[in-house]
């Protein structure tokens, strides 16, 4: 890792407190435009998700009003009912995204991939830059909102499955993220600007708990709206 990798994993509590642990649940509270655009408005506007630390899964509980259940994992989506009994499942899941745009729908085991890989990266970061086969590179600093904001390219080998190949991490002087560049390769490399904000310590690490995601222009600079995506979180864990 280089330097600047190293220091936004130490501001975040380390490597050492968070190999202690190997999953995270959280509560959500999510809105934007998104989710009607992709013909699933209101399924996950408030459940839980628990992530590996890691190992690469996450669970959505409840995926919609029936109190259904979801696993991801690279290589299958499942979708579950309440009493564990399996209603769908999509293998290869990346590959049914071929030829989307922003504007293609989604199904209910696509909605349910998406949520997986956007959640366990979230709540992942910034320890993936340890992870194998992730490399990354400091970029020229930033400026925005009269601060100035330390930069750092991050390229993701192809068996993390995750927005995009590239990715572009933006951090304050005491290290903590502030901002998330990536696009989204599944919805035809629509380009976001994922901002942090209200970290909380949980056990030793620190968390962001307001997020918010907007469109990015060619520029660099985050539209003001529409807000494609809000996510709240509460009630973080570490087992």
């Amino acid at each position: 890792m280089n330097s600047l990798a190293q220091k936004i994993i130490d501001a975040h509590g380390g490597l050492e407190t968070w190999r202690r642990y190997s999953s995270l649940t959280a509560h959500l509270k999510q809105g934007g435009a998104l989710w009607g655009l992709k013909g699933h408005g209101g399924k996950l506007d408030e459940t839980n998700v628990t992530v590996g630390l890691g190992e690469e899964w996450a669970s959505h509980s409840p995926f919609g009003a029936e109190g259904r259940v979801t696993r991801f994992e690279p290589g299958v989506v499942t979708i579950k009912d309440s009493q564990g009994g399996v209603l769908e499942t999509l293998t290869d899941p990346r590959a049914s995204f071929a030829g989307h745009n922003l504007e293609t729908p989604w199904t209910e085991p696509q909605l349910a991939y998406f949520a997986g890989i956007a959640m366990w990266t979230y709540l992942n970061m910034p320890f993936l830059l340890a992870a194998p086969g992730v490399s990354s590179e400091q970029l020229e600093d930033w400026q925005e909102d009269g601060e100035t904001w330390q930069r750092l390219k991050v390229t993701f080998p192809s068996d993390i499955a995750t927005h995009s190949t590239v990715q572009t991490l933006y951090v304050d002087a005491d290290g903590l993220l502030k901002r998330h560049d990536y696009d989204v390769e599944i919805a035809g490399n629509t380009p976001g600007a994922h901002y942090m904000e209200e970290y909380v310590e949980v056990q030793g690490l620190k968390f962001p708990t307001l997020r918010r995601i907007f469109p990015r222009q060619p520029d660099g600079r985050a539209m003001p709206e529409p807000l494609v995506v809000s996510i709240d979180l509460s009630n973080i864990r570490l087992s």
